[in-house]
């Protein structure tokens, strides 16, 4: 047995070590600095956004024990993640594991540098949390999250980065952002400097479908249209108050979340077909997604 736990403490301790020439310090708030991991050789840095509170100033402890001053690339609110470009070259990025390699069970480690040197923890993954239509990729896990370790890596006994920890997204539930979330936020933030968010230029609410038309869609609710604001996409295609969205570009839109969830950057200009009921029947319409300003 003894063997067994030396054997599992010094994987534990490799991958930490491995991890670490990845892990920074980020300087970029009054308090306690957060951590940060290093995206790619050239000085990209994906951390934390709430832990980003000076935009200006902002300085990276690198591996190395050096200090260097980094610019605001852009950040993304909903998913808690800033990219950083650091004054810094020939870094190393660690490999990052793909979601289906994470499952529930498996040991963890939170990894974080608010300070010169290297700390962790271990844990338990206890759920996983996936969305492709909403490119939502989250593990939850019972790792204790100390102070200064958001923006850090979620580190696998591989030593492979299984997302970025976060303390903001969920108050009192550990939560890290997995690579497909990550790497969709991190190109949207270098191509545009912002995350773009469709629109159409409704307000919704939840609300039952008509039994009969529940069972032809085998769905329950929709999204009721409350509000159409003038010239938006939604009334251009020709939506009106009182329709029911049941559908947008083939995804089951059943509340608010579902709708947000399929107007992502990539279908702005985007003609897709929206099903609707009014009057108790199903209508087919197509609507042009706009962009949030």
């Amino acid at each position: 047995m003894s063997d067994i736990l030396q054997t599992l403490s010094d994987a534990m301790a490799g991958a930490v070590e491995q991890v670490g020439k990845s892990v920074v310090k980020v300087a970029a708030r009054r308090r306690l600095p957060a951590s940060g991991v290093i995206w790619s050789a050239d000085g990209l840095i994906v951390t934390s956004h709430h832990v980003v509170e000076i935009e200006d100033k902002i300085r990276v402890g690198l591996p190395d024990g050096s200090e260097v001053h980094a610019a605001l690339v852009g950040r993304d609110p909903n998913s808690d993640i800033a990219v950083l470009r650091a004054e810094a070259s020939g870094l190393t990025a660690s490999p990052w594991a793909a979601p289906a390699d994470v499952r529930v069970g498996h040991l963890a480690l939170a990894v974080g540098r608010p300070g010169s040197d290297l700390q962790a923890t271990l844990g338990v993954v206890s759920a996983l949390n996936h969305n492709q239509a909403e490119n939502k990729y989250f593990v939850q896990t019972d790792v204790v999250m100390y102070p200064g370790f958001s923006g850090g890596p979620l580190v696998g006994v591989n030593g492979q980065v299984l997302g970025i920890n976060s303390s903001a997204l969920m108050r009192g539930v550990s939560l890290a952002i997995q690579t497909p979330t990550v790497l969709h936020v991190v190109e949207s933030l270098l191509k545009h400097g912002r995350m773009r968010r469709g629109y159409l230029g409704v307000g919704i609410q939840p609300a039952r479908l008509p039994n009969p038309v529940a069972e032809q869609l085998n769905q329950k609710t929709g999204a009721l249209i409350v509000s159409v604001e003038q010239e938006s996409p939604a009334e251009k295609a020709g939506l009106y108050l009182g329709d029911t969205i049941v559908s947008l570009d083939g995804h089951r839109v059943e509340d608010m979340d579902d709708l947000l969830g399929v107007l992502s950057g990539s279908r702005i200009g985007a003609a897709v077909p929206v099903q609707i009921v009014r009057g108790g029947q199903v209508h087919d319409l197509s609507v042009t997604i706009g962009e949030r300003s």
